[in-house]
């Protein structure tokens, strides 16, 4: 696993630990689906993401296509340029 999934992972675990089904998550889960992220948990791990990888999240760029998985979180944070 990807540092940056173990980070985004480990976030949803200690701030979401009494959302359904948060310890057996699959990389590909949609997190909206399973009831993780809702519109303030978006709030929330949007601010996580940009002080933790030090980027700027625009508001267009605030869509599931980028924010619904672990995979497309990671996918996102790379074409930020995020551990590259």
């Amino acid at each position: 696993m990807s540092e940056i999934k173990m980070k985004v992972r480990e976030f949803l675990k200690n701030n979401y630990p009494y959302s359904a089904g948060i310890a057996d998550i699959k990389d590909t889960d949609s997190l909206m689906d399973r009831g993780i992220l809702d519109s303030t948990a978006v709030l929330e791990i949007l601010e996580f993401l940009e002080e933790t990888f030090q980027i700027r999240i625009e508001d267009d760029e605030v869509i599931p296509d980028n924010l619904d998985s672990l995979e497309r979180i990671e996918s996102f944070l790379i074409s930020k340029g995020v551990g590259t």
